[in-house]
């Protein structure tokens, strides 16, 4: 092989035949977003669209300059830094891979124990919107009545202490009180997390700690801030030394490229307090209607998601892809969708629940895309409480079919009890981790065991109809085995 072209802004000029890069002057770029929780997912959506809009000539005003929060985000910091914050974008897809370098991203603060750099930098004029994907978990959520979890220490510690906050929301009320004290206009809050109604979400967290310790400026936040809904989409595998070796074939030296699908779809509230990039312009959906496409999303692809993962890690099978490919699994998956999820999903523009399923099952499908089943069942804590258990409680409300999602709930409760069917450990894989493994254990025996964590499951353990179903369903998987339960449930004729 050649020399590999290591990337930074020198080498722009004469990057490998076939990799386009950016047509614009980096050097001319100015900030205008701060994007708090700076992963591949944000790399290869966010980022890409308004690289997109840069290679326009438009938005050079726009950059993003990236944060984090947690020790873990200084490593990527450095790497992204040493490269001048460029990233290779890798697109997989059976049809061929291409890649490209893109630049609308110009610098990484520093992670700091009171954030006190990125309250430097979200106070600067200059920063009209700040965008984060945090994780559905990451918003102080309390599962069971959805208002803000205000009896977490972290938050008790900013409300205590609003000038060295731990969490980024302690730090957006930060930097906003020093730009209301300095006369400075405030910025519009764009999450890009999988949540519904994800800007209300995210306002309730901000003005929610605000209010802790200062209500006037809880009271300026909530008038003069905008909180946008959106809804975001595109499947990111994790990066290991598989997608750094394909970046490398592609003759780029990259210590952080990212992988993606194809498709990508970005849904956006046009509620921006400061203005906005024309995103419109090169294929986001500005829309006042933004709650059809994410609650088809969430519910199909999201919740579909942990539909598989759990099966497939008691199976011992490493990919989404290669879960689709058992006619088990696959199956599994068609008949919950059509019949217990799409019935409570209605149509969104241009697309029915029914062929958004058959889109979603060719995306899961595409063997070029190595998304792993580990990644995909991570912080089920999270997942399974935010996507799949309000299908569940609309299915019970309504008298619908619930036992495919009774089987769902039952795999992920099998699965934390933390060993696959072959005998083989799985790591721990939720932040909740040794607590679900109790529960799962206890459950083992016991199945209501695992239904009494109540931050997770509410009231449910008192719903006959899905408790009974999950202690089946359990029961079956601990004595027979998952294949056995998964053909149990597949070969039923329909409810």
């Amino acid at each position: 092989m050649d020399e590999l072209t290591r990337l930074s802004s020198a080498a722009l000029g004469d990057l490998p035949e076939g990799v386009e890069g950016p047509r614009y002057d980096r050097r001319a770029l100015s900030p205008g977003i701060v994007h708090i929780g700076l992963g591949n997912f944000h790399r290869a959506h966010q980022a890409w669209y308004l690289h997109r809009l840069m290679q326009l000539g438009e938005a050079h005003d726009w950059a993003i300059i990236g944060a984090g929060v947690r020790a873990y985000d200084a490593a990527m910091r450095e790497k992204l830094l040493a490269q001048d914050c460029l990233t290779t974008l890798i697109e997989l897809d059976p049809s061929g891979t291409s890649a490209e370098v893109i630049g609308s991203m110009i610098d990484y603060v520093p992670i700091d124990d009171d954030n006190a750099s990125l309250i430097r930098a979200m106070s600067d004029s200059a920063i009209r919107i700040v965008s984060m994907t945090v994780t559905e978990g990451g918003y102080y959520v309390d599962p069971v009545t959805g208002g803000f979890d205000a009896d977490h220490p972290d938050v008790r510690h900013d409300a205590a202490n609003p000038a060295r906050p731990r969490t980024i929301f302690g730090a957006i009320a930060e930097a906003l009180r020093r730009r209301r004290d300095a006369a400075v206009a405030p910025f519009t809050l764009l999450s890009c997390d999988n949540l519904s109604g994800n800007g209300r979400i995210l306002r309730q967290a901000v003005v929610s700690l605000a209010r802790l310790s200062d209500p006037d400026l809880a009271d300026w936040i909530d008038a003069r801030c905008a909180f946008p809904n959106s809804m975001v989409d595109c499947i990111v595998p994790a990066t290991g030394p598989q997608e750094i070796a394909l970046a490398e074939s592609f003759g780029l030296a990259d210590a952080a490229p990212v992988t993606h699908e194809r498709y990508r779809q970005w849904v956006i509230e046009d509620d921006f307090c400061a203005g906005r990039p024309d995103w419109d312009r090169v294929g986001a959906i500005i829309s006042d209607d933004v709650h059809a496409y994410e609650a088809m999303k969430i519910r199909i692809l999201n919740a579909g998601h942990q539909v598989i993962a759990n099966a497939g890690e008691i199976l011992g099978i490493p990919t989404i892809a290669e879960c689709m490919a058992n006619p088990l699994i696959s199956a599994f998956f068609r008949k919950v969708q059509s019949e217990e999820i799409a019935p409570h999903v209605a149509p969104a523009p241009e697309i029915a629940p029914q062929a958004y399923i058959d889109l979603i099952d060719r995306r899961f499908a595409n063997p070029a895309i190595v998304d792993t089943t580990r990644r995909v069942a991570f912080d089920g804590s999270s997942r399974h409480t935010g996507f799949v258990l309000p299908i569940l409680r609309d299915g019970i409300a309504s008298g619908a079919p619930i036992e495919g999602l009774a089987l769902v709930e039952a795999l992920w409760a099998r699965m934390c009890e933390g060993s696959r069917e072959d005998g083989t450990t799985l790591d721990p894989n939720d932040p909740f981790w040794d607590g679900l493994v109790k529960a799962a254990s206890a459950a083992r025996d016991r199945p209501r065991a695992w239904l009494e964590q109540a931050q997770y499951y509410g009231d449910l353990i008192d719903q006959p109809r899905f408790a009974d179903a999950f202690e089946r369903w359990l029961a079956t998987i601990w004595s027979h085995g998952c294949r056995a339960a998964l053909r149990q449930y597949v070969d039923a004729a329909p409810a």
